[in-house]
Formats: C-alpha cells, sequence, structure tokens
C-alpha cells in the first residue's frame, strides 16, 4: 500500500519554525507512523509572513469574539490572516486523509487552547487557522500530537485515517450502489465497535445509480461522525460474541469454552484485544467465512502498527 497523506504541523517534523526558532519534533510521528504515512507539513504562522524567530502570540476574547493577536504588542493581529490562510489551503487539504496539529498553538491546536479575557485565562479556545481548516474539511481525521499518547485515541485517529483512504480509493474508481453497499458491509462491524451501525445501514437502503451520489455524501458524513466516538471495550465484546456467532457450527465444546473465557477476559480488562482477535482470527483459518473474511474489523489497518495489542 502506497504512503497515505497526512497533513502536520512543520514544528513536529523537526522543522524549526517555532516562534522562538526551535522546534517540537515527536519520535512515534517520525519514526512509526512515517512508515505508513506522506506527512504534508504546513506552518500557517510561517507561512502568513510572521517569520522565524517572531513575536510569540495567543488568543485573546473581546467582546465574546476570539482574535489572536501579539503578547506584547497587541497591535498584531493575525487573526484574519490565519483564517484566510486556512481557506487558501483548502485544495491541498481536500487530497489529505487526515491532519496532526500541534497541541496548545494559538493557530493550530485542536482544542482546549489558552483564551485570556482581560482577567484570567481559560481552556476552551480552538487555534483559529485549525478551527477554520476543520470547518472547510468536516469528513478530515484531525487529531493532536499529545493525544495520540492515548492508546484509545491515537488507535481511534489511525482507525479513521484508514477508513477515509479507503473511502477516496472507492471514490476515485467510479462509485455505484453496489460499491457503497459493499464498503457498508465490510466496515459494519467496525462501526458495531463506535455506535450503533443501523441509521447508516438504514441510509443505504433506498440507493440507487441516480441518488448515489447524494446518499454516499450523507454517508460518509455520518460514516466519519460516528467513527470520532471512541470504541469501548463493552462494544468490542458485543462485536466478538458477533464474530464468534459465525462459527458456533465449527468450535468443538472445548475451542467454545476457550473463546468464551478469552473474551470474558478482555471483557474484564486482564488482556488486551489482540488475543481475542487473535484466536478468532485462528479459527476461521481453520474454518473460513465469506463475510468475516470480508470484513475489516479484524486487519483495519496493517498489524505492524500494533495499535490493539493496547487496548
Amino acid at each position: 500500500m502506497k504512503k497515505i497523506p497526512i497533513g502536520i504541523s512543520s514544528c513536529l517534523l523537526g522543522q524549526a519554525v517555532r516562534y522562538d526558532g526551535g522546534h517540537k519534533r515527536d519520535a512515534y510521528i517520525n519514526g512509526t507512523l512515517s512508515e505508513y504515512f506522506d506527512f504534508h507539513a504546513f506552518c500557517p504562522e510561517v507561512e502568513i509572513g510572521l517569520g522565524t524567530p517572531r513575536p510569540t502570540i495567543h488568543l485573546v476574547k473581546v467582546d465574546e469574539i476570539v482574535r489572536c493577536v501579539g503578547i506584547k504588542d497587541p497591535e498584531l493581529d493575525v487573526t484574519e490572516r490565519l483564517h484566510h490562510h486556512a481557506k487558501h489551503q483548502k485544495d491541498l487539504h481536500a487530497d489529505l486523509c487526515g491532519y496532526i496539529l500541534k497541541n496548545n498553538s494559538p493557530s493550530c491546536g485542536m482544542d482546549r487552547v489558552k483564551i485570556h479575557d482581560g482577567k484570567q485565562f481559560s481552556k476552551e479556545g480552538v487555534g483559529i487557522y485549525a478551527k477554520e481548516m476543520m470547518r472547510l474539511n468536516p469528513l478530515l481525521p484531525v487529531e493532536e500530537e499529545g493525544r495520540l499518547g492515548d492508546a484509545g485515541l491515537r488507535e481511534n485517529f489511525i482507525q479513521r485515517v484508514y477508513v477515509l483512504y479507503r473511502w477516496k480509493q472507492m471514490i476515485a474508481t467510479g462509485l455505484t450502489p453496489s460499491d457503497l453497499t459493499h464498503f457498508h458491509a465490510r466496515h459494519k462491524l467496525i462501526i458495531m465497535s463506535h455506535d450503533d451501525y443501523r441509521d447508516l445501514g438504514q441510509l443505504l437502503a433506498g440507493v440507487t445509480k441516480v441518488n448515489v451520489a447524494h446518499i454516499a455524501e450523507q454517508y460518509i458524513l455520518q460514516l466519519m461522525i460516528t467513527l470520532k466516538k471512541v470504541a469501548n471495550r463493552k462494544n468490542h465484546v458485543n462485536v466478538l460474541q458477533h464474530i464468534q456467532g459465525y462459527l458456533k457450527k465449527d468450535l468443538a465444546a472445548d475451542d467454545k469454552a476457550e473463546l468464551c473465557e478469552v473474551i470474558e477476559r478482555y471483557r474484564n480488562g486482564t488482556i488486551p484485544l489482540i488475543v481475542p482477535i487473535t484466536l478468532l482470527k485462528h479459527h476461521f483459518r481453520k474454518s473460513p467465512d465469506p463475510y468475516i473474511d470480508d470484513s475489516y474489523y479484524m486487519s483495519p489497518y496493517p498489524q505492524e502498527l500494533r495499535l490493539i495489542n493496547q487496548l
């Protein structure tokens, strides 16, 4: 598989574009993720002409309006420049399948960025550039480098990246109603691990050659919103038990008991998700099932990423 195009704050790649002339190179991003992602670097503060090094900026709220201004020189207001730069980059962002932002940045922070209201700080802001970029690209999986240290958030982000990548590959070849329903079928178990899949299934019930483009737009938006909900242990157990049902005619009593025990141990948090999935894969190699073989649930991304080892 070719590397997946991902937008990223330039400083996270080690580029010396920070306000102080430094960088925030991230080892996980430049190591593990660089094996699978083709990073496209963006630094809106440099790109709007602030230079490196540069005066520090922050978010302030005046009359309920958030602006991005200089800390030492409040007359330096770059709010509109950052806003318009995000719009100017829209075509470049449209080719991406994900975006990793620098946390706490007044331009690039995804959430909980400090805002000063004249009296005190509150962590309720979003970077000016990031907010507009996300508004213009509602399908795009976005995460901050700091949150990638959380196993659940990291897995959720990368899973969404691969789903959107597969979606774009399908769209590029020309979309048919059968393509759309097949895409849903292959991702149904993944959807189940995040939330109820029935609304998405009902959306596809009336798809035809005439309305397929319109239905597809609604489907992918709803799908990406659904997948933003981090899959929890309870939902994974439900999916594992659902998959187990496809083996009910093939498992010997002792194999069934072992599988039930492993799923229960996962439910109790004593083993990671990789253990029941590995055991299920073992049984399906002996007793293949076309639907399970076609599903992405047990192989949603390259196994070398080892994401489910920590879930």
